[in-house]
């Protein structure tokens, strides 16, 4: 590229050195300055080419050069043409030869098809609308002025140039124009910006030599030839360089939006040099009309884009609003139902309390987790919408309806409007299916009244607390708040951050009730309890800690715990007093436990850690548990295939516990406590006696014929045990065969139970 530079500027350079010392001194003939333009161009399309070589473009670059090139060589035998003619009319400057304009002006339509070729980016229909727009303005603008100082004047002049000169010089002004209009608007792409504005400059030289042929007459034809043309050369050349470079470069640059503006300027100047010329309507020449029909067409144009960029800044200005009243709104309400979210709902009860009483009812759908285990998120997503429509109608004109989390809602009712009249509404909704999964449910709620100057968060307090009240009294259910019915809630609720901190200070103890055989007494499993030694509480009841622990979610950390403690102590049992010490140890396990995605990995490494057989391994889970959808069915044979038995606990108490002996993969059924108690007080013959033995009966063969084991819980006398044992149970457990105990009191009834067998 530097060679090719070199030598097209070493040209121009000569050319004017050539021309300066044949206006002083005339040295030779004429013909000499037409030498320079076709060597110029000549090389400039060797610069063109060496660029494809050496900087292979993408497609649409490639053709820009391949053009460009074509378009050089067209230029260098047309102008190769008139020098030979030169030659003949020395010492007469020549005419353009038919041949040579025809070449030239083929040139320019080839590199004017180069250029427009080269993309802008513009996809839309109105984007590039607009832009040609843009475009013709310039491109008026442009025209206009080289039409008037450079192609009218030779057209009207007193003797008149041949029609070929005309031509190809008409052809490069517009050449110029539409290259000035094209890369005014590339921002980048395959053709550097830069590369594009140096060869739309070339159109400029031609103009240049129109002008001193206009301004110069026969003495501005030598110039043009010998010093303005050759540069056309030497700026395809810095072209070509200039794209070389940019192959390494990032783009640079932006689109200019002010050309048009430019062009209406452009205009202006030959419409007020036709009036200092006095040549308005001159007769014979249509000047003046040509420059007045032009500048009313480029106005209008611009008034025409004024029109487009108003329109469209008024578009903009109106999605603008949509745009931010749409913000608005996703930030105060919530996207699934449309209702107002927390932050509107606490805002609108502020704004209530300032000018009067207000009521508030917190309501919330009794298991909805349980519709989303088992159904699929898109059905709870469903029932919330169907309960927010509930919500609305019942409320009733003036009231606010919110969502403050997930199945949590809000409805705010101002005035002192009874909260009542609405739960009974909520209530009469829900007892028909609600959704389209038509699906029936139950909610609780809790109002709250106060007065006005009330802060809003002493307001939502007392209906918090009202809502936890209606839960511990039962499902289906709402209460209005009374004076320390908050007490509760908060004590429940500092429980669960005590179980945090518990479970990190380790205040939690395992004890172990046995599962005895009924026959000889013998001790053949045990079942994992764990109790809270609270540091200032005492000993906390599982009753009270483990719904807790179920609420937070802290039941899986918890569970994991006592999944690993007890294979811990049940390996070392087996480890210290021999395999036969005990079959089975059996911690249990909740519904959250088998939702947690961990949970068979736990499993596996509590087994693995601990060297504990997995077959002595038994998880207790109730019905209701494993009644939790396709997700708990998978788990749960995950752990069957590790070969870890599965106890059914609390049989008999729910609705499909039959078919759940063929679904389920259990090993183990324990009777529940409730078949137990009182069946030794039954007289043979009556028929409470008969219904209750035949439970108790008709459970134990249904696991023989299925191959599963039994164990009869609850039991508290020996006359239980002698009852069961009679119906066909092997294997109890309960207070009267023994209480929950420390490992350490059942590591000494084991070393007891050694010694008398080493006696024996």
């Amino acid at each position: 590229m530097r060679r090719h530079t070199v030598a097209t500027a070493a040209i121009c350079l000569l050319g004017t050195l050539w021309y300066l010392c044949w206006v002083a001194f005339t040295p030779g003939p004429v013909a000499v300055g037409y030498l320079f333009m076709p060597l110029s161009m000549g090389i400039a399309g060797l610069a063109a080419r060496s660029l494809r070589r050496a900087v292979p473009p993408a497609p649409a670059g490639r053709r820009f050069w391949v053009l460009l090139e074509i378009c050089c060589y067209l230029f260098a035998a047309g102008f190769t043409l008139l020098a030979v003619a030169a030659v003949r009319t020395a010492p007469e400057m020549p005419a353009m030869p038919p041949a040579g304009a025809a070449l030239i002006g083929t040139g320019v339509l080839v590199a004017m098809w180069g250029v427009a070729q080269v993309p802008l980016g513009v996809t839309s229909w109105y984007e590039r609308g607009k832009q040609w727009l843009d475009r013709t303005i310039a491109f008026l603008g442009c025209v206009t002025v080289l039409w008037h100082f450079g192609i009218s004047p030779m057209i009207w002049a007193s003797e008149p140039w041949t029609a070929s000169a005309v031509s190809v010089l008409l052809l490069a002004c517009l050449f110029a124009a539409g290259s000035i209009t094209k890369v005014a608007y590339i921002a980048g792409g395959p053709v550097d910006r830069t590369a594009m504005r140096l060869v739309a400059s070339t159109g400029l030289g031609a103009a240049a030599v129109a002008l001193l042929a206009v301004l110069g007459g026969y003495h501005g034809i030598l110039p043009g030839q010998a010093v303005c043309m050759p540069v056309c050369g030497l700026l395809i050349a810095l072209a070509a360089r200039r794209q070389m470079r940019a192959a390494v470069e990032a783009p640079r640059g932006a689109a200019n939006v002010w050309l048009p503006y430019l062009a209406v300027l452009a205009v202006d100047v030959p419409v007020v040099d036709v009036l200092i010329r006095a040549r308005f309507w001159a007769p014979g020449v249509p000047e003046g009309r040509l420059m007045v029909a032009a500048a009313v067409v480029v106005t209008g144009l611009v008034a025409v884009r004024q029109y487009v960029v108003f329109r469209e800044n008024t578009r903009l200005l109106r999605e603008k609003q949509e745009s931010e009243a749409r913000l608005r709104h996703e930030a105060t309400h919530d996207p699934l139902t449309g209702l107002a979210n927390r932050a509107l709902f606490r805002r609108s009860l502020e704004a209530a309390l300032a000018t009067g009483p207000a009521t508030v009812v917190l309501a919330d759908l009794d298991e909805f987790k349980t519709v989303n285990d088992s159904l699929g998120h898109d059905a709870g997503d469903g029932l919330l919408v169907a309960f927010a429509d509930v919500l609305r109608a019942a409320a009733g004109p003036g009231a606010e309806v919110a969502r403050l989390a997930g199945d949590e809602f809000a409805v705010l009712l101002p005035g002192d409007t009874a909260g009542e009249a609405v739960a009974e509404r909520i209530t009469a909704a829900t007892a028909l299916p609600l959704g389209e999964q038509r699906l029936l449910v139950q909610f609780s709620a809790g109002l709250a009244t106060a007065a006005r100057g009330t802060p809003a968060s002493r307001l939502l307090r007392g209906a918090d607390a009202a809502l936890y009240a209606a839960k511990q009294r039962g499902r289906a259910n709402w209460v209005r708040y009374a004076d320390g019915m908050e007490r509760p809630a908060s004590a429940h609720a500092r429980l669960g951050g005590d179980l945090r901190r518990a479970l990190d200070a380790g205040e939690f103890r395992l004890v172990y009730q046995p599962i005895v055989d009924l026959r000889d007494g013998r001790i053949t499993g045990v079942e994992a309890l764990v109790r809270w030694e609270h540091p200032d509480r005492g000993l906390v009841s599982p009753a009270e800690f483990i719904p807790a622990a179920e609420r937070t979610g802290l039941i899986v950390p918890l569970g994991r715990w006592v999944l690993r403690e007890t294979c811990r102590q049940a390996a070392a049992w087996i480890a210290a007093f021999g395999p036969d010490v005990l079959d089975k140890a059996a911690p249990n396990v909740s519904v959250r436990q088998l939702h947690d995605p961990d949970f068979a990995a736990d499993v596996a490494a509590a087994v693995a850690d601990s060297g504990l057989p997995a077959n002595r391994l038994v998880l207790e889970l109730t019905e209701s548990a494993v009644l939790r959808g396709q997700q708990v069915s998978r788990v749960l044979h995950e752990v069957h295939a590790m070969g870890v038995r599965l106890a059914l606990d609390d049989f008999g108490t729910g609705e499909s516990s039959l078919s759940l002996l063929r679904a389920f993969p259990a090993a183990i059924v324990k009777l529940d406590k409730s078949f137990v108690d009182g069946i030794e007080l039954d007289e043979p013959g009556t028929p409470a006696a008969e219904a209750r033995q035949a439970v108790a009966r008709a459970v134990v063969q249904l696991a023989g014929a299925l191959g599963l084991d039994t164990v009869a819980e609850g039991i508290e006398n020996q006359e239980q045990a002698d009852r069961l044992r009679r119906l066909g149970y092997t294997v109890g457990q309960g207070y009267h065969l023994g209480r929950p105990m420390p490992a350490e009191q059942l590591t000494e009834i084991f070393a007891a139970r050694r010694r008398v067998a080493a006696a024996a």
